[in-house]
């Protein structure tokens, strides 16, 4: 581990994973593995600043976020997986961030006033979702975690960290860093709309969820968005837009050439051509429901991997804390 450079990312645990996540995110953390000593985070507390009004399905939530990990291939062996709220430092070193964070520079994130637009039918101008990135901040750095992985729209977010940083070593460091600026790990995302063509979402109900079973995953598929200007079989498509086909390019990428053209000229229909979807995501899919369902069967399991990684991640982050407690003349041991 000692030769690795130290990454950190999570999930929010506000509903069930889905197949955006998988290829957004999870599929990448598993080929990380590999390269860099890993910790992997369900953030329940970052769920909460949208989702505080009911917290009834949030440890269902955490649990079966856990288990997709697993399914996916996160190996508790080879990365640290833990609960956020597991981790009391994390709010310590929040506090304490946010003594150096100007409002201007919340107010500010790109995000901040899109997303109160858009989750405008609940109340979420609130103190805890304005700092959120501050709480993203803390939760990068008290691992001392020199990369993060992200896709482009989240550079916004992690420069906004690295400012924070730069400001409490300026102040505290003396030529010395009491923290690192992390690095975001840059990887192309591609598109994947939900079954109606519109983003993939827990709230818009267009998702399909890894936890789906076959008979779901092909249904699902029946019901995808396609050529609206295709009406009769005979009807030549247009691929470019189609969501099934943007589907095709991501997981049946050795056959995308033959559909396009099968497409193009009427050779194949829509029905075939989802077909061939859903015979590929649920080949896809297939291990890990069989994983998952061992997985399910052992819920103490889920507990003791989520409690070791707990212990671990407290660990380094207390590390980090008696460092910071110093540096601001906090340490009184």
């Amino acid at each position: 581990m000692k030769n690795k450079k130290r990454l950190l990312s999570g999930n929010r645990p506000t509903g069930l994973l889905h197949l955006g996540n998988y290829i957004g995110a999870l599929q990448n953390w598993v080929k990380l593995q590999d390269e860099y000593e890993c910790f992997y985070m369900v953030a329940d507390w970052h769920a909460l600043t949208s989702e505080y009004q009911d917290t009834s399905e949030l440890a269902h939530y955490v649990e079966q976020m856990f288990i997709d990990w697993l399914a996916v291939g996160l190996d508790p062996e080879r990365s640290t997986l833990f609960v956020q709220s597991d981790v009391i430092q994390h709010a310590e070193l929040t506090l304490l961030l946010g003594m150096f964070t100007p409002l201007a520079w919340l107010e500010r994130c790109p995000t901040y006033k899109e997303q109160l637009q858009q989750l405008g039918h609940k109340e979420i101008a609130t103190y805890g979702f304005l700092g959120y990135p501050v709480l993203q901040t803390a939760d990068i750095v008290i691992y001392r975690a020199e990369v993060v992985p992200i896709g482009e729209d989240q550079i916004p977010h992690l420069e906004l960290a690295r400012e924070i940083v730069r400001r409490v070593n300026y102040y505290y460091g003396k030529g010395n860093p009491i923290l690192p600026e992390p690095q975001p790990i840059l990887s192309p995302v591609p598109k994947l709309l939900g079954i109606d063509g519109r983003k993939m979402s827990k709230s818009y109900e267009n998702c399909i969820y890894l936890s789906d079973s076959q008979e779901t995953v092909s249904a699902k598929v029946r019901q995808m968005v396609t050529d609206p200007a295709r009406v009769r079989r005979t009807d030549k498509g247009h691929p470019n837009v189609c969501s099934v086909f943007d589907y095709h390019k991501v997981f049946t990428p050795e056959r995308v050439e033959e559909i396009e053209q099968e497409c193009r000229t009427a050779g194949i229909g829509c029905v075939e051509c989802k077909k061939i979807l859903a015979q590929s995501l649920n080949t896809l899919m297939e291990p890990f429901r069989e994983k998952r369902h061992k997985l399910q069967a052992h819920p103490e399991r889920i507990k003791e991997i989520a409690l070791a990684g707990g212990e671990r991640a407290r660990q380094v982050a207390e590390e980090t804390m008696k460092d910071v407690r110093k540096a601001l003349k906090l340490f009184l041991k």
